[in-house]
């Protein structure tokens, strides 16, 4: 997405100044290899591995939660930066600073191929970029997945387009900070629509069970909750947007296609299933405060799972 939405330091924070980078990923792979059609969460697994064996003080052992080092922790300050300001009902390390997303879902690949990935860095993660390159080049030496495909970054761009790495060769000044509420600001002025497609899977719980089918009181709840989360990220004092349910859209049409994705969980110890739901669904129309939720989402993503690239969403 171009455009003029980069950061200014002037402003007073509001609850939409959550600062980001987003960051595009160009790899070549340098042998035939197969990979898993879940890449994002190979390329997050992956990478923290990476971090740990290169930044942890005691990798063999692995327990956090009593190490003498975790709050200075470079590790855990990446993979699970804590808030600011604590949500009340976070209950879990819930990994809020970043969202890796690869739609790419091939899993032969010839020497010579490209996949692409994203990862979105919120708050105060982007000062991690050094380290979180690092990890993603070692990790292309190491190999990605269980098949350890290996794999070399050709270049990295930015939210504008602008090489940011290319080679051996980094260009930080085009390492730039945006904010979110500029982002939307920018969409905004678009011509836009009231039909959301949902590229990657949607998981939101409403009354103790999964959604099947799209919900609009479910999904804009579930961005305004994603919103205030990375409020409180950010250290801002907010309330909840909250929209009357008689102001909610009603549903026209949609097409829910069901997904669930395997994915290995060391901490689990074997291969889970994440499921939710993509698709599109169309409402009669979208007010304004909906919009600018649904245009947040999509930079932030929505949902659970989300560093894994779920809930990515587009405003069609």
């Amino acid at each position: 997405m171009k455009g003029n939405f980069e950061i200014s330091q002037s402003k007073q924070k509001t609850l939409w100044d959550i600062r980001y980078v987003k960051l595009h990923f160009q790899c070549r792979v340098t042998e035939d290899c197969l990979m898993s059609v879940n890449k994002a969460s190979a390329l997050r697994g992956g990478m923290g591995e990476i971090l740990l064996s290169e930044h942890c003080i005691y990798p063999a052992d692995r327990q956090c939660a009593g190490c003498s080092f975790e709050t200075e922790c470079l590790v855990r300050r990446i993979m699970y930066s804590k808030y600011d300001i604590r949500p009340e009902f976070v209950t879990t390390g819930e990994s809020i600073g970043y969202v890796i997303s690869c739609e790419d879902y091939r899993t032969s690949f010839e020497e010579g191929d490209t996949f692409h990935f994203t990862m979105t860095l919120f708050g105060k993660t982007i000062v991690y970029f050094t380290p979180i390159l690092l990890a993603f080049y070692t990790l292309g030496q190491v190999g990605l997945g269980r098949e350890k495909a290996k794999y070399i970054i050709d270049r990295v761009t930015n939210t504008t387009g602008e090489t940011l790495v290319e080679g051996s060769n980094v260009c930080k000044e085009n390492y730039k900070v945006h904010l979110l509420g500029d982002y939307v600001a920018y969409r905004m002025q678009r011509k836009n629509g009231s039909c959301l497609h949902f590229h990657t899977p949607l998981t939101i719980r409403q009354k103790g069970a999964e959604l099947k089918e799209f919900d609009a009181e479910a999904i804009i709840n579930a961005a305004s909750r994603r919103l205030y989360m990375l409020d409180c990220f950010e250290g801002i004092e907010t309330d909840r947007i909250v929209i009357p349910r008689d102001e909610l859209p009603h549903i026209l049409s949609q097409k829910v296609i069901p997904t669930k994705i395997r994915r290995y969980s060391s901490t689990h110890g074997g291969g889970i299933y994440l499921s939710g739901i993509r698709g599109e669904v169309g409402f009669d129309r979208l007010s304004d405060e909906a919009l600018r939720l649904m245009l947040a989402a999509e930079v932030m993503h929505v949902g659970k799972n989300t560093s894994f690239g779920f809930g990515r969403v587009t405003v069609l």
